[in-house]
């Protein structure tokens, strides 16, 4: 089959000229400074992990929540780590002040963290992630519980109210 001209001209350029490269240089600075952008940008933040389950009361706070061993509690279970520990009405129908699941489960985290850390007399820190509407008997009860297992250090997750909110109360 013979070639038409454009055709001829196309071959005569495709052969002086070479095909076209990709050039990866300025590629590989786009991803670089992407990927330096996100290690700078990821660990400024930490979210606690959302749930249906528990609702968190309002605060005007402005702290950021820091990264701890964390404790969820609602009217049904209470959960560290993602490990449940205990139920709600176990703790409130029991005559102790300590919850002996809430303990093993903090000593056997505060043996892992001492398997790490060199300061063996440095309290634990901890995040309560309690439900609005728990009761008061088994949150003092929590709270007994890790006093007692030599974690101190404890916080109390909350959720920011809006400015609109605090305007109106």
């Amino acid at each position: 089959m013979k070639l038409s001209a454009r055709a001829k001209r196309m071959e005569r350029h495709h052969k002086r000229y070479g095909k076209g490269a990709l050039h990866l240089v300025s590629l590989m600075d786009i991803f670089t400074i992407l990927v330096f952008f996100l290690l700078v940008n990821s660990s400024t933040v930490e979210q606690l992990p959302s749930t249906k389950s528990v609702q968190l009361p309002k605060s005007s706070s402005q702290q950021l929540p820091e990264e701890t061993l964390l404790i969820m509690v609602n009217n049904d279970n209470l959960i560290v780590q993602g490990r449940k520990v205990a139920t709600a009405s176990e703790i409130i129908e029991s005559d102790s002040n300590i919850i002996s699941g809430l303990k093993q489960e903090l000593e056997r985290q505060l043996a892992q963290r001492l398997s790490i850390s060199t300061e063996p007399e440095e309290p634990g820190a901890v995040t309560i992630m309690g439900d609005k509407e728990i009761p008061y008997k088994l949150l003092k009860r929590i709270l007994y519980t890790l006093s007692e297992t030599n974690y101190k250090d404890i916080s109390l997750a909350v959720v920011k109210k809006s400015d609109k909110e605090s305007i109106s109360e």
